[in-house]
């Protein structure tokens, strides 16, 4: 949380300094709109917090946001310079030290049918990372068939860990594990959240033999890696365009075993994607993690072999 308290307007900061520290350690998201009261996501669970501190379920008792508020907040984050955000506005989100990701909204300026950025911000959701260690620990013995790694596709709704599982997936890779020996990674981060580089240097724990690409496009960076730094595994999050996926198949053909994600609440509406879908159907993945939150962020609700047939652990074709 330090990242986050520090780009805070001091009313802001006060505020969530003075919540329950069981509420202030599981924070996920801090959801702040102009002239509307400030909210939290914990725990699965969503409360508005007053003026003191305290979570409550009225909206009038909640601390309001005010455009005074906003402009400060932009100023911080952007350091007083919007223009050198133009890219990520243009997404729609910034990711700040730490790889915490900023939503924003308010009014898009449109130039050729495109959206050149966001200006009038009036809504800001603040995702929290989590640095969670060992999350990987429970899907490592399917990810590797004779002596080698699968290629991967982690499924998750928005929300439900599937970047602090790639993030640890990756950590262990590169460390080594009871599974594998340590293996060189590459980690194309186009979003800053896995590594969260801050002047390229990784802020996470990515492992001693991992190669990071901070902020560059997916597919560009999958091919950068392959031909400078000569990765056993590459890492990506949240795939799905034309691009991502002719890069994963020159990664196949190039010996590189992929491990990524995708947005999707099932296996299913994964394959109704066109680039998704096409990889299924050629059995791109050995392996697919689904995730949820049915209890809790990160649950892991099924892993799937590349016919997509659930897998159980004692059924596993152990090799050596």
């Amino acid at each position: 949380m330090k990242e986050i308290i520090a780009m805070l307007p001091a009313p802001i900061r006060q505020i969530l300094t003075a919540l329950p520290a069981e509420v202030r350690d599981s924070l996920e998201e801090i959801r702040l709109r102009q002239n509307q009261p400030l909210e939290v996501r914990y725990s699965q669970q969503a409360s508005y917090v007053t003026t003191s501190g305290q979570l409550t379920a009225n909206v009038r008792q909640g601390w309001t946001l005010t455009e005074e508020h906003v402009t400060k907040l932009i100023n911080q984050i952007s350091q007083h310079s919007l223009y050198a955000l133009e890219e990520e506005l243009k997404r729609g989100y910034i990711t700040v030290a730490g790889g915490h990701r900023i939503g924003i909204a308010g009014k898009v300026v449109m130039e050729g049918g495109e959206v050149k950025g966001i200006r009038d911000i009036t809504s800001f959701n603040i995702r929290i990372a989590r640095e969670k260690k060992g999350a990987a620990q429970q899907v490592l013995p399917f990810l590797f068939q004779g002596g080698k790694v699968l290629n991967t596709l982690i499924v998750s709704p928005p929300s439900c860990g599937k970047t602090t599982l790639l993030r640890d997936i990756a950590r262990s890779l590169s460390y080594g594990s009871e599974w594998s020996s340590s293996r060189k990674v590459g980690i194309v981060d186009e979003r800053s959240e896995l590594a969260g580089s801050v002047n390229g240097v990784p802020q996470r724990d990515v492992g001693p033999r991992t190669d990071v690409l901070d902020a560059c496009p997916k597919a560009v960076g999958m091919m950068m890696l392959i031909r400078s730094m000569s990765p056993d595994v590459l890492i990506a999050d949240e795939i799905g365009r034309t691009e991502d996926g002719e890069a994963i198949w020159e990664a196949i053909h190039a010996g590189v075993a992929v491990i990524c994600s995708a947005h999707g609440s099932d296996l299913q509406e994964v394959a109704l994607r066109p680039t998704l879908g096409k990889l299924m159907q050629h059995r791109a993945f050995s392996r697919y993690i689904v995730l949820s939150r049915q209890h809790g962020a990160g649950t892991i609700q099924g892993i799937y072999d590349a016919s997509l047939a659930p897998l159980e652990r004692e059924n596993l074709p152990w090799s050596s």
